[in-house]
């Protein structure tokens, strides 16, 4: 990590995956699960300050709009 806001927006992100992942284990819904893997794993790849905001806001999203 580069900055702080990167360490914050991951963490943030993170926590957020928590709560998808685990609505999605006791719910047996795959899109929540995925989502909350997803917010999980790819603070680690992305380095940009935006970027990491745009594709966390679109996987926190995601669940909402995906009905599966």
């Amino acid at each position: 990590m580069e900055s702080t806001s990167q360490l914050v927006w991951g963490m943030v992100f993170g926590v957020i995956g928590l709560g998808f992942f685990s609505y999605g284990r006791k719910q047996q819904a795959i899109v929540p699960l995925l989502s909350g893997m997803g917010l999980f794993v790819f603070p680690y790849f992305i380095s940009n300050v935006y970027l990491l905001v745009a594709v966390g806001a679109g996987l926190v999203a995601l669940p909402y709009f995906v009905r599966i």
